[in-house]
């Protein structure tokens, strides 16, 4: 599929939601907060109903495949969005923007037939409450769920290929935040009847049947409510329903605004602030709106969030790494001295950066947020080791544990995204050299280290509630020297398979995701190298990147051996040795790897020494 047959227009341009400077920065505040708000809503809604046993019933799991739908859908705008806020030209390429159309229309597809099935199953409950365990099956359930996805990716396939048969010529200006149908039909020097009308017939079809279904549906619920005597049985049926009005109210009146319309009526200015409503506004409100207004969910939320529901265990005992009195002392003087010089040659690396001049540039900002990731993410374990080792009772609170979970994971996945961004540089720099200054500005520096910190807070946020779900019995000693995630769910009494299972997606996502980046960053990189007729050419560009590919190869090789293996298999020695050489040996030879193998650090340390 050549591009060039589509169109003249290799790529668009994104406008956004507003021109003027001086909006940039409250508009980049307020979404990136309406999508966090976003993101940590919905899972807290999927988390809670995964892990509380008596919302495993069919109106939660939809409510959680909704939640999900939510998150998908935000995230296939936002972030572009964002990112695009305070990039100078705003570019996405013409596939992306293919792409982009087809999950936007898929997810909001999805959400419309979810939303019929959350009120087929709100008239089962009311209208035939003794057929609901027998008609809503598990079973029904999946193929209903199924069944979204698979008329969502038809409908979202069928208009983004009509949208790849336009032709556009001089224009590739969108007015708009992402690629939605009007704007791009309005840049269009072809005919765009076809895409019209399948916008009012098909489109029509799959956004008004199911609006339909749904008002079908509430008409049989408040027919059966009304033969109910009671006004409290009446009430208490109609509270299940509220939650799911409220949503469907709001998503179906900003989406048949925005799209069933003649596209000669379209404005831009009102197009783009009614589909934020939708694309970014509802999702967000949904959690509030299912949580604040449901008794099932506060309840659950109630007894998830109080500490005796979750264990008896008031604290752990951290055993550390020996329990020989004779290895303490060794032990305690070997750790402060690799914690005191981690400490310093991070906060020497830092110091360094921020006094030369000539080292702001993105290659040492981000070592400079590496080598602050390293400071913490030792700071988190250390301490508490270091006065574990001579204290009678080695005793951390059940609370302490979970918050020392919560930062190691937060601290070590941002080490692994700054890792993945400091190659992204590499590569920019080697394979695009004359591009460097232009591509990475100091605002998309910022953002790379924003997002870097974002997703690592919501990956920490998602395994610490994980754990907090598990009860803990009779056994509180944890051998370790630290709350890892291994060795506590050892100690469970539950079933951690969710844990494992999340470990083995979401974590292999995060961390292998992180990785494979970086390896495809420097095939490119080796590509380029090979391009280069001279061998001292070849080297000087290569040792810009040796230091980088040492610290890659120490942190990814002991966490993947540590965390991505069966729980089985976890043995409590090997894991204490190999954890001490990523949590502890690693971002202390980080400021020695970096400096003793770079002609630029040791040549501004010479000269800031001078200046002293």
């Amino acid at each position: 599929m050549d591009n060039k047959s589509w169109t003249s227009v290799p790529h668009f341009v994104l406008l956004g939601i507003s021109t003027h400077p001086d909006e940039q920065i409250p508009l980049f505040l307020l979404f990136l907060l309406m999508y966090i708000i976003n993101i940590s809503g919905n899972f807290y809604i999927v988390t809670l109903i995964v892990s509380v046993p008596h919302l495993h019933t069919p109106m939660y799991v939809f409510l959680s495949n909704l939640a999900l739908a939510d998150v998908c859908f935000t995230s296939t705008t936002v972030p572009k969005m964002l990112q695009n806020i305070f990039s100078p030209t705003k570019v996405i390429s013409y596939m992306g923007c293919l792409a982009q159309t087809y999950f936007f229309i898929c997810f909001a597809a999805m959400e419309n037939f979810l939303l019929a099935v959350m009120a087929y199953d709100r008239y089962i409950a009311i209208c035939h409450p003794l057929h609901y365990p027998i008609v809503l099956t598990g079973r029904l359930c999946a193929q209903m769920v199924a069944l979204c996805h698979v008329l969502s990716h038809l409908h979202a396939l069928l208009h983004t290929l009509l949208m790849a048969r336009l032709i556009f010529c001089a224009d590739n200006r969108i007015p708009h935040f992402f690629c939605d149908l009007y704007p791009l039909m309005k840049l269009s020097c072809t005919s765009t009847q076809l895409n019209t009308l399948m916008i009012h017939t098909e489109g029509v079809i799959v956004i008004n049947g199911a609006l339909v279904f749904i008002i079908a549906s509430y008409a049989f619920i408040i027919s059966a409510l009304l033969q109910i005597p009671s006004a409290n049985g009446k009430w208490k049926a109609l509270s299940t329903c509220g939650s799911h009005l409220t949503v469907v109210t709001i998503f179906y009146g900003t989406l048949t605004w925005v799209y069933f319309r003649p596209l000669s009526s379209y404005s831009v200015t009102k197009g783009r602030i009614v589909t934020v409503m939708y694309t970014v506004v509802t999702p967000m409100l949904n959690p509030f709106i299912y949580s604040l207004r449901n008794r099932d969910i506060k309840e659950a939320f109630r007894k998830w969030m109080d500490n005796k529901s979750w264990t008896s265990v008031p604290h752990f005992v951290l055993l550390g790494i020996s329990t020989h009195p004779d290895e303490q002392i060794p032990l305690f003087l070997l750790f402060l001295l690799m914690y005191i010089i981690n400490i310093s040659g991070n906060f020497y690396i830092v110091t360094l950066i921020v006094s030369v001049p000539h080292l702001h540039t993105p290659m040492y900002v981000f070592l400079s947020n590496l080598a602050l990731a390293d400071v913490c993410f030792t700071s988190t374990t250390v301490p508490k080791m270091l006065q574990n080792i001579f204290s009678p009772t080695k005793v951390i609170s059940y609370m302490g544990c979970l918050a020392q979970t919560y930062f190691f994971i937060c601290f070590a996945a941002m080490e692994n995204f700054l890792l993945a961004v400091m190659a992204y540089d590499r590569y920019i720099a080697i394979c695009h050299p004359l591009h460097y200054p232009i591509v990475l500005t100091g605002r998309l520096c910022a953002q790379m280290v924003a997002l870097c910190h974002v997703l690592s807070h919501l990956h920490a946020l998602l395994h610490t509630l994980l754990m907090a779900r598990l009860i803990f019995c009779a056994d509180n000693r944890i051998p370790h020297f630290f709350c890892d995630l291994y060795p506590l769910m050892k100690l469970s009494c539950t079933s951690t398979q969710l844990n494992t299972l999340m470990i083995h997606t979401e974590g292999v996502i995060v961390i292998n995701g992180a990785l494979v980046f970086i390896i495809a960053s420097y095939a490119f990189i080796i590509s380029a190298l090979l391009q280069i007729p001279s061998a001292n050419g070849k080297w000087k560009a290569l040792s810009t990147c040796g230091s980088h590919l040492t610290v890659v190869t120490i942190f990814y090789g002991t966490l993947t051996w540590v965390y991505f293996r069966p729980l089985s298999s976890y043995s409590v020695t090997k894991g204490r040795i190999v954890t001490v050489m990523y949590t502890v040996v690693t971002p202390m030879l980080n400021p020695f790897i970096y400096s003793l193998r770079n002609r630029d650090i040791k040549e501004a340390f010479r000269k800031w020494v001078k200046r002293l």
